[in-house]
């Protein structure tokens, strides 16, 4: 076990130990570091939490996280250690909820949580739709569809799908424009197999 002396923010000098602190050693480092923090901690917990009656709960929940980490081992940084204590139980409140409703949340973009995950339904979908891409584009002329995937798919400038295919930039331009509007003809017939 490492220990050694550091300096509190009043100045004394406290032990911080690698683990396995005794309870005094921690609830005198929590006096000290932890509880100084309240006002930005609960100003924090108000604005990530629309719900004000939960806010005492939230303020004591994250109090018992950080004693019983500190209990294995006293973070090194209080403050940060703390924020991120809050910023993970408001994320698991979120989560464990059936419902969140709109106004649970101030910002949940802060919480990191992905709201717009698609579902099963939008997955299928979205391969349904690729797939009939894929359909529409194999159905395309040779010279458009090579066009039109080395232009929109891979992103190569006309120039280099000129050299690449012995053509030049107009005639890239051509061929890209017909296979446009091939594909947009075969995507919008509803039948991407059908020929144009």
């Amino acid at each position: 076990m490492v220990e050694r002396t550091e300096t509190g923010l009043d100045g004394a000098d406290f032990l911080r130990a690698g683990a396995d602190m005794s309870a005094p050693e921690v609830m005198a480092w929590f006096l000290r570091e932890v509880l100084p923090l309240e006002a930005i901690l609960m100003q924090y917990l108000r604005h990530n939490w629309r719900d004000k009656s939960d806010i005492e709960d939230l303020l004591h929940d994250v109090y018992v996280r950080v004693y019983e980490a500190a209990l294995k081992q006293i973070p090194e940084k209080t403050k940060p250690f703390v924020f991120t204590t809050a910023r993970n139980l408001l994320i698991s409140r979120v989560r464990t909820q059936q419902i969140v409703p709109i106004e649970a949340v101030a910002d949940l973009d802060a919480l990191g949580i992905a709201i717009d995950a698609p579902g099963p339904d939008r997955n299928l979908i979205a391969r349904d739709e690729l797939r009939k891409l894929g359909d529409a584009i194999d159905r395309l002329p040779p010279h458009c569809r090579d066009v039109v995937i080395l232009r929109r798919i891979q992103d190569l400038p006309r120039s280099e799908i000129a050299a690449r295919l012995g053509l030049t930039e107009g005639t890239v331009s051509v061929y890209l424009t017909e296979g446009m509007y091939a594909l947009a003809d075969l995507l919008n017939s509803g039948d991407p197999r059908r020929k144009p």
